[in-house]
């Protein structure tokens, strides 16, 4: 009976140590499965944080590319902004300018646009009248000016920014195709007017023998001549045209050859001297002893002498004289031939060298007009120069450089 409470109490330690192991084995499971649930949610954190990061560093790779791309649209853009010749202008809703390319304060002479009011930068009114219509009606307007203050002939396009309240503005130089119609209008001209004096004069001859002069030999055979004469104008007429167009058109060669500048003078002096000698024109060589040799067809460059002594010859009077000269400068020989004729007009030297261009307030006489623009075509395909100098009443010089050998 007395051990009794001793079974009691190893059967409740028993009991008791079965329920810590199942309570220490359900802790451990539980452990076990809070351990792997956690792994399991660290790693899918981990992959979904790199998925993102991947995702984040596309959007980053793409966004960069985009803006190299972008970049490099914008500096090729400000390069031919910069380098086109037509003027470009961005204005805002009040006319302030908010871009202004290079060639846009060149064309308008205004250093620097940005910031000033159209009305400032294009001064002239018929242009800021463009602008206004532009912003009234937001639609593209155009105009055409001439700005006699710079000898400028401008054309100006107004487009409206469908964006902004702004304009775009598009500024063109036409000068140089203004002078480019007015040369084809004078050379149109010209030639006709050149044409229509021989061509009247052959018909008059012709009506003449037809009504009774053939009958006359002694007046038939003057007439004969005149018309060999007119013939003979045409002629030439036709030659220089033909001769012109192969030098414009780059259809001549050059048979270059080493020469010494002195036998050039004395071969188109020898060649103009009975010329002079009628006209009652004393004709001169001078040059320097140093001359160095040149590398020229010369042929051509003696006809550019004989063109030059021609216009000397002709439109300097009896009693006058003609030189030619010729020296040494840098790299080159400067020929030239200087009369004591009458001139040209200072506003009139520019344009000489235009084909059929006639000063018509000094100069008188037949001729074809082209002599002085063959000899320019001929001087820059030898890689000279060719410009004239001149008082009216006084006299005139004409000079061109060549290259001199090396």
């Amino acid at each position: 009976m007395n051990s009794s409470p001793w079974v009691v109490i190893i059967i409740v330690v028993l009991i008791g140590a079965w329920y810590a192991w199942r309570y220490y084995k359900l802790r451990r499971d539980i452990d076990e499965y809070a351990s792997h649930v956690r792994k399991t949610e660290t790693n899918t954190n981990i992959r979904e944080l790199e998925i993102l990061s991947s995702g984040i560093a596309s959007l980053i790779g793409t966004f960069n590319a985009q803006q190299s791309t972008l970049e490099a649209e914008r500096l090729r853009l400000a390069t031919v902004l910069d380098q086109i010749t037509d003027g470009v202008l961005i204005a805002d809703a009040t006319g302030m300018i908010q871009f202004a390319n290079p060639a846009a304060g060149r064309l308008f002479q205004f250093g620097n646009p940005l910031h000033h009011s159209i009305a400032e930068v294009v001064r002239n009114h018929q242009l800021v009248e463009a602008w206004r219509r532009c912003q009234q009606t937001r639609q593209m307007q155009s105009e055409s000016v001439e700005v006699p203050t710079r000898h400028q002939y401008l054309h100006l396009v107004v487009i409206p920014d469908q964006h902004t309240s702004g304009s775009l503005l598009l500024a063109q130089d036409l000068t140089r195709i203004r002078r480019l119609e007015t040369v084809r209008r004078d050379f149109v001209s010209n030639l006709s007017h050149e044409l229509r004096t021989p061509l009247a004069s052959l018909k008059a001859l012709a009506e003449t023998l037809q009504e009774g002069a053939l009958d006359d030999p002694p007046a038939a055979r003057r007439f004969v001549e005149q018309i060999q004469i007119e013939v003979d104008a045409l002629t030439q007429m036709a030659n220089e045209l033909l001769e012109l167009s192969k030098i414009e058109s780059g259809q001549f060669s050059l048979d270059r050859a080493s020469v010494a500048a002195a036998d050039l003078l004395y071969s188109a002096a020898r060649r103009m001297q009975v010329q002079a000698e009628r006209a009652h024109i004393a004709l001169r060589v001078e040059y320097a002893e140093d001359l160095p040799r040149v590398q020229v067809d010369p042929q051509r460059l003696e006809q550019v002498l004989i063109n030059l002594i021609h216009n000397a010859v002709k439109f300097t009077r009896p009693g006058g004289e003609a030189v030619l000269c010729a020296e040494s400068i840098p790299g080159a020989v400067r020929f030239a031939v200087r009369d004591t004729g009458t001139g040209i007009p200072a506003e009139e030297v520019s344009r000489i060298f235009e084909r059929f261009y006639r000063v018509d307030k000094s100069r008188t006489g037949r001729g074809t007009g082209l002599g002085l623009s063959i000899a320019k075509h001929i001087v820059e395909a030898h890689s000279g120069k060719i410009w004239a100098e001149s008082t009216e009443g006084q006299g005139s010089t004409f000079y061109f450089t060549i290259p001199s050998e090396t």
